[in-house]
């Protein structure tokens, strides 16, 4: 994907660079060109006029398998709804499906894409409104020899290696499929990210395993196997992991993001490092929604927008090591997500039920991706 585009008149807010002002974005052959530089000729026009213009948006936490996965969603739809420009897939895929979900999904889509590959040999294939078998639960799907194969064949696409574990996803096996991942991700030398829901295990557990630069994703979990205990207390294990270097993860979908266990996290200063939607079938239309609307919910936490843009934008391309994203220094991807913040009253609701008025809401505008304009 390459072109020439000029973003015009919008403002832009790229935190890495300390930018918040009114200014022309220019793209030339699918690349920044700068801010209100020279516009290249025949170059395609936008009128970003009381829109926000920001560093490609990155959503960690997807499931994009659409039409091989009971809870995939269309990439391209998703993208434009979300103003995302690249989109991680979190393991819809595992060793056994993952060439189809190459070829037919990450292949033909509009938004860039990456995967982690589940250690289930057939993913997350059974996640519905009236099936929900969790694939951990089944110690013979654990796919280590076919995995460490299929990470190396894609390694193109396949930035880490995916786990689910807890009551409902590995229930009898425990956190025994996280010892599989875990060996997969050394030997492959890639990282993990791993899901936790209801105990056993318990937050502590998982985290205590995971390693400088695995992910524990639905980091803001509602009770039970929340962060903090009944006294309002950050679990010690956490507070280690921070220091070791774990990353910390939003994944808010249909069962983890608690309006409580957030305000007191961020009370203690414990500020997850990724915002993202775990968006899939039975949360797109809520509570997640999609990205957009989980960094509103951030904002309604007090942060302010540039700080939920680098959450959604720098933090993650750091994590992935994708150094020409995530910012609009000349040279980078030319990959701009436009979206306007529009005032008027939203109840923004978590995953039990708890709802939180407020004042504006952010929405889509579009996207370009290598210079390529699409309006949402």
């Amino acid at each position: 994907m390459s072109g020439d585009l000029v973003i015009r008149g919008g403002r832009v807010i790229d935190p890495v660079q300390g930018i918040d002002r009114v200014a022309n974005v220019v793209i030339q052959d699918g690349k920044v060109a700068g801010l209100d530089v020279d516009v290249p000729a025949n170059s395609q026009i936008v009128d970003g006029r009381g829109t926000i213009v920001t560093p490609g948006l990155i959503d960690l936490h997807t499931h994009i398998y659409w039409g091989g996965t009971s809870l995939g969603v269309d990439p391209d739809s998703y993208a434009l709804k979300s103003a995302c420009t690249l989109l991680v897939d979190a393991g819809s895929a595992g060793p056994g499906n993952y060439p189809g979900f190459a070829r037919h999904v990450l292949k033909p889509a509009f938004p860039r894409m990456l995967a982690y590959l589940h250690i289930s040999f057939a993913g997350i294939y059974a996640f519905s409104s009236r099936i929900m078998v969790g694939e951990s639960h089944n110690m013979r799907l654990m796919a280590a020899h076919e995995a460490r194969e299929i990470a190396a064949e894609y390694s193109e696409s396949i930035v880490g290696i995916k786990v689910r574990v807890g009551r409902h996803a590995s229930g009898p096996s425990g956190i025994a499929p996280l010892d599989v991942a875990m060996d997969v991700a050394e030997e492959t030398g890639l990282p993990l990210m791993v899901h936790i829901d209801e105990p056993p295990p318990t937050y502590a557990e998982v985290v205590g395993r995971l390693r400088k630069g695995d992910v524990l994703t639905h980091c803001f979990r509602p009770f039970p196997n929340a962060p903090v205990n009944g006294k309002g207390e950050i679990r010690p294990a956490i507070l280690e992991a921070r220091k070791r270097g774990v990353i910390f993860d939003v994944a808010h979908g249909m069962g983890s993001f608690s309006w409580k266990s957030a305000r007191v996290m961020l009370d203690k200063g414990f500020r997850p490092d990724v915002i993202s939607s775990d968006v899939h079938a039975l949360c797109l239309d809520g509570p997640a929604h999609d990205n957009l609307h989980v960094m509103t919910k951030f904002l309604a936490l007090g942060w302010s927008l540039s700080e939920v843009i680098e959450a959604a934008s720098a933090a993650p391309a750091r994590l992935l090591g994708l150094a020409d994203q995530g910012h609009l220094k000349p040279g980078a991807i030319g990959d701009v997500s436009v979206f306007r913040e529009v005032d008027g009253p939203i109840d923004l609701m978590d995953v039990i039920g708890e709802i939180v008025p407020f004042d504006r809401r952010l929405t889509s505008v579009g996207i370009a991706v290598g210079g390529e304009w699409r309006a949402a």
